[in-house]
């Protein structure tokens, strides 16, 4: 059977031929266009608007409702709700309300989801707004969030990114650019009652247990706490009982920092509400494996693009006892040869031995391409700063070999405008300037002696209470 073929003609007259039944179904997809379930307003506090939300809790009300199916926007706030600006002071990082981030935009009700199924959720894109096309990285001071490294390095700093497309570059950390590999640090469906119940107990019994001189989990807090359009009794409730949404769970995902999650990429989540009632937020511009200074990518306030499907019974179907994904196409690709990679060991900086312990090695690990990029002229703070967004490739190598667990670090060289490469000696030292530090201040503390007489490092040099 012959097809009727149309012949249509570009502006430059090339002719290019098309079957009427592609024509048919792209004016089909382009009847409408794609529906905007959340609007943040960057004129109102976060805590005032009614489609997001800081905790969570199965009462939380649903802001929208998603068809089965449908692909929708969703607009989000960084995760400090714009308490971080575009300047040159670090004062915001060092001052910023822990009680009042983590603003996700949601939930929203999937329809034909209920508990049992799996929701499949496929990020058709990521974008910052255009009018905001600049984001943040900080290093949080020691007292006030902290870090990987901040018994090293305990004072508050900041790089300021400005993005040109896909690409992005600091005034803070020059002669650098690289593409983001943007994506949603933090999506998951709310808990039921009996899985916020398990959060609660076996947090608090680890918070009760500890024995370190610093926070080891957050329990539930009413101060702040936001539950969208939630009636006061709810958020009286959600307040004594809602999760904190710092931490990634088994049970639903959540603050994953997942560099990969990046467009095109699915993710399979299990359900344990009717309708699902899932939330995202927390967009990055790009991400080094770890997101080693806790703020440590490249925070934005964006707008993601989502498909969401349900698939029944997906929890027994999938085994799906936590979230599992699949990587999208899009990537910046670096060749084999044009990394350079760290090693590390679970041995720390004062020669201490620990067993297999992987986050030893992992801060070693990254300490030593700290002390590598400093002969360049970079300082610490820079490099701390540069390590947690960059598209850097963290890897357990081996943990098997008793007693020395070991990680890796992969540096994409291309990423500079010079040559950083073990052939680049004699090294001349550049003028990198200096990232942002807090009022009064030029250069931020190294504490060398971090971790030497603790009785256990618990990953790098953490001490006892007495």
């Amino acid at each position: 059977m012959r097809r009727m073929i149309l012949n249509i003609q570009t502006v430059d007259t090339f002719p290019f031929l098309f079957p009427v039944s592609f024509l048919t179904s792209l004016v089909a997809m382009g009847k409408s266009a794609i529906r905007i379930v959340c609007k943040v307003d960057f004129d109102k506090p976060a805590s005032e608007q009614p489609y997001l939300h800081n905790r969570w809790h199965p009462d939380i009300p649903p802001a929208a409702t998603i068809k089965d199916g449908e692909t929708v926007k969703i607009e989000c706030l960084d995760w400090t709700g714009g308490q971080i600006k575009n300047d040159d002071s670090a004062d915001d990082i060092k001052n910023v309300d822990l009680t009042r981030v983590h603003y996700l935009s949601g939930p929203f009700a999937i329809e034909n989801a209920e508990p049992g199924d799996a929701l499949l959720v496929e990020i058709m894109d990521v974008q910052p707004f255009e009018d905001q096309p600049w984001g943040f990285t900080g290093i949080f001071d020691k007292s006030n969030g902290g870090g990987f490294l901040d018994e090293l390095y305990p004072s508050a700093a900041k790089a300021i990114w400005d993005f040109e497309g896909i690409y992005c570059t600091s005034r803070h950390i020059p002669h650098v650019k690289f593409a983001g590999l943007i994506h949603p640090g933090i999506l998951g469906c709310a808990p039921s009652q009996e899985v916020l119940d398990t959060w609660n107990k076996r947090e608090a019994e680890l918070i009760a247990a500890n024995k370190l001189d610093r926070d080891v989990a957050l329990p539930p807090q009413p101060l702040n706490v936001h539950a969208g359009s939630a009636d006061p009794n709810i958020k009286e409730k959600v307040g004594l009982q809602g999760a904190r949404t710092i931490p990634g769970r088994p049970e639903h995902g959540g603050n994953c920092d997942i560099k990969n999650l990046s467009r095109g990429s699915k993710v399979y989540l299990p359900v344990h509400v009717p309708g699902a009632n899932f939330s995202v937020g927390d967009l990055h511009f790009s991400q080094g494996d770890g997101e080693i200074s806790f703020c440590g990518a490249i925070e934005m306030a964006g707008i993601i693009t989502i498909n969401f499907s349900v698939i029944k019974s997906g929890v027994s179907q999938l085994s799906l006892t936590s979230p599992i994904y699949i990587p999208g196409p899009v990537e910046p690709h670096f060749g084999p040869g044009r990394y350079i990679y760290f090693e590390g060991f679970s041995v720390d900086q004062h020669g201490k031995q620990h067993y297999l312990d992987v986050a030893v090695a992992y801060r070693q690990t990254t300490l030593r391409c700290i002390e590598y990029l400093r002969r360049f002229g970079y300082s610490d703070y820079q490099i701390y700063l540069l390590l947690s967004c960059a598209p850097i490739q963290g890897h357990v190598a081996g943990i098997v070999d008793i007693p020395n667990a070991c990680t890796t670090l992969g540096l994409p060289m291309d990423i500079f405008d010079f040559d950083i490469s073990p052939s680049a000696i004699p090294v001349k030292k550049l003028d990198m300037g200096r990232c942002a530090f807090e009022t009064g201040k030029t250069e931020g503390e190294v504490v060398t002696t971090a971790g030497k007489n603790s009785e256990v490092s618990f990953g790098g040099g953490l001490n006892y209470k007495e």
